[in-house]
């Protein structure tokens, strides 16, 4: 394979920095874009050696400022996504939708190899929800402007410096109780961030046929499923009870008040749908890129930190004596 030139977007989140250890490892430089050079520049430095990284400041709509980046590239990589809207522009429509349009646009300009987006499982099946219309319209508009696209669409993502597992195990620790919106039953295929960051790196080396791509791991857990798996690696007793649609409709108005919210009114609708494969698409199983990292096995490694005794848990060092005795 030929040394190349990725030009990432969204870089310092956690898909991000897992991917660029993965590529600058394999001799493939890489050009990060960020809003805020002192806020995220640091960190995104330490993922590769001096040599293979260039990180600029860019307002991600400046689109003459950006498009001087493309010239050098041989391929792009779209990472940007939000949960939730903000002010100041960061809406579904001006992230999902009109920038991936940009980016694509500029791809064919240039004539990049090919350009990778990240979108998001089960954006065909949630038809009221702004976040997923907005991911849809923004894969149309990526399609239609580029053909040498390739769509990942992947299941909840996990690893230690996630938005998921992290912060239910933060909630579960501290409340007595914990809510099941839908019965708990929304079922999911988490996939690790690594083994989404080995299929965007195949995809970058050998290439791909297909379009759109649906990423999971290798295993079906429901919502309920997911929180006692958790509770139990964190040694914790909590009662999880079944909310009224009424009582979860009132709790996330008033949760996404917050800065942070924790729950939403879309993301309260997301909940409705399975996140799983559709059947329309083919998965990274059916390319022969199986996930083989188990969201329990790998939770456990760094779950100590929301036990009683955090990295001093008795649990911890108990673990750490049987891989011990086995090697």
């Amino acid at each position: 394979m030929n040394a190349k030139n990725c030009l990432i977007f969204g870089g310092s989140g956690q898909i991000g920095s897992s991917l660029i250890r993965k590529l600058t490892k394999n001799n493939i430089k890489v050009t990060v874009v960020t809003r805020n050079i002192h806020q995220k520049g640091l960190k995104i430095k330490t993922q590769a050696n001096a040599g293979y990284i260039d990180i600029v400041e860019a307002n991600v709509f400046e689109e003459k400022k950006i498009e001087k980046l493309f010239i050098e590239a041989d391929c792009c990589i779209n990472l940007i996504g939000i949960l939730f809207e903000k002010k100041r522009g960061n809406t579904f429509k001006n992230i999902h939708t009109i920038f991936p349009k940009l980016i694509a646009k500029l791809c064919k300009k240039h004539n990049l190899d090919n350009f990778i987006h990240v979108s998001a499982l089960g954006v065909n099946e949630a038809v009221d929800s702004k976040y997923a219309i907005s991911k849809l319209e923004g894969e149309k508009n990526i399609l239609d402007n580029f053909s040498k696209s390739t769509i990942l669409r992947p299941s909840i993502i996990f690893s230690n410096s996630d938005n998921f597992s992290t912060q239910f195990m933060t909630l579960l620790s501290r409340l007595p109780v914990f809510p099941l919106y839908y019965s708990g039953k929304t079922s999911f295929m988490p996939i690790h961030c690594s083994d989404l960051t080995d299929i965007i790196y195949h995809i970058i080396s050998e290439g791909s046929e297909s379009q759109i791509i649906e990423c999971v791991g290798p295993e079906k857990l429901t919502f309920k499923e997911i929180l006692e798996i958790l509770l139990n690696l964190i040694n914790k007793k909590r009662l999880l009870i079944p909310f009224p649609l009424t009582l979860a409709k009132l709790s996330a108005k008033l949760f996404q008040l917050l800065p942070k919210p924790l729950l939403t009114e879309d993301q309260l609708r997301l909940l409705k749908y399975d996140n799983v494969p559709s059947g329309k698409y083919k998965t990274n199983f059916d390319l022969g890129l199986p996930s083989k990292l188990k969201f329990k096995e790998e939770v456990e490694k760094y779950a100590f930190m929301w036990r009683d005794g955090g990295q001093f848990s008795t649990k911890k060092y108990e673990s750490e004596n049987v891989k011990k005795n086995n090697i």
